[in-house]
């Protein structure tokens, strides 16, 4: 029997998995249902077996019921001794992994309202691991918690005490995978371990992280995953008073504004095309060129801010899908802050799934 760790990144039509042996953190197996609700499809290898076949999977507990058929037939002795989840949103509360109790789950719900496009389903993984995964505990890794011990002029929103007694501040996101990219330059880089580096975490989503000596000390993301860099669907920072005006000069509902916001603009939004970088870049509508000049543009003017916070900057780590994989984006943002001294450039591979079976290994060990 090899004990394994199960790890799950739910979103709202996808669900994403890799196992992990317990002891050795090998990975054994990786996979991921995509069309959760329309038309489901399981993509997944597991040693030399490669599976890719439609699923009638209507809900997350239905996709859930899959990987853990999967597991039970293809597996080699395998017993799963926690599943592990990415949680977007873990509020001021949550700032290291949990084991997830009822009440611990109610809490994370309350967060929802703050990551509307991740939260509720990364927590519908949850539940549906709860009903179909034994015995198993259930462990959550939040996207908050790497810039929980940023200082308070770098969380505080200019608003009055009590908004902000109200839990009103910064959080920032992505910080599974910053903390992978710490990791990382403290095994490899020690030196730009210990200096002052912005990482991009590129994707659809998207921000950056200001890390001096490897911890978290600003980010462009704020209270929620909308705010910093335009992103693929999403506007990134926008004057609030734009937003106002959208309620009461255009008679925009609040759900009007939110899908707005969250799934119609970013570069979908400004190029009118798509938000997949690699068919902007293919593109000869000058749209798409619009598109991406913008987003290296505000790329690199967020960069320059985070390069404040730290007092400069010795280096800039590029990871996620647009940071790894779209090297014209790289150039064009490098291109913006060639008036700054010299600095290092990277390119990392993101891999938030293997920092959280750390985490959880070290959970269970305590």
């Amino acid at each position: 029997m090899i004990d394994v760790l199960l790890v799950l990144n739910c979103g709202s039509s996808s669900l994403k998995f890799e196992i992990f042996d317990h002891a050795t953190l090998a990975r054994r197996a990786k996979g991921k249902v995509t069309g959760i609700g329309t038309r489901a499809r399981l993509a997944a290898t597991i040693g030399e077996t490669a599976i890719d076949r439609p699923l009638s999977a209507h809900d997350h507990e239905a996709a859930m019921g899959a990987v853990v058929d999967l597991i039970d037939r293809y597996d080699d002795g395998w017993r799963t001794v926690a599943t592990v989840h990415r949680v977007v949103h873990g509020g001021g509360t949550f700032v290291a992994p949990v084991v997830v109790t009822p009440e611990i789950l109610v809490a994370l719900e309350a967060l929802n309202p703050l990551a509307p496009l991740h939260q509720p389903y990364n927590l519908a993984g949850i539940a549906a691991s709860k009903r179909l995964s034994g015995r198993a505990p259930d462990i959550a890794c939040f996207d908050t918690a790497f810039h929980a011990g940023h200082g308070e002029l770098f969380h505080t929103f200019a608003l009055e005490a009590a908004l902000r007694e109200k839990g009103i501040r910064r959080y920032g996101f992505h910080g599974i995978s910053y903390e992978w990219i710490a990791r990382v330059l403290a095994a490899e880089r020690p030196e730009l371990a210990e200096g002052r580096v912005v990482v991009g975490h590129l994707g659809n989503g998207a921000s950056l992280c200001a890390m001096k000596n490897g911890f978290s000390i600003d980010t462009t993301m704020g209270m929620t995953a909308l705010d910093g860099l335009p992103m693929g669907t999403r506007t990134g920072s926008i004057d609030p008073g734009a937003v106002t005006y959208m309620m009461r000069g255009l008679g925009m509902t609040v759900e009007q504004i939110e899908e707005t916001l969250y799934e119609r603009s970013g570069l979908k939004g400004l190029s009118g095309i798509s938000n997949d970088v690699k068919t902007l870049l293919e593109s000869d509508d000058p749209r798409a060129a619009f598109a991406l000049d913008y987003y290296a543009l505000k790329v690199a003017q967020h960069a320059a801010a985070m390069a404040v916070s730290m007092g400069g900057l010795d280096a800039f780590v590029f990871t996620g899908g647009i940071g790894e994989n779209a090297a014209p984006v790289r150039e064009a943002i490098l291109a913006n802050l060639a008036f700054l001294p010299p600095f290092e450039t990277l390119v990392i591979p993101a891999n938030e799934e293997r920092m959280m079976a750390i985490h959880a290994k070290a959970l269970l060990g305590r």
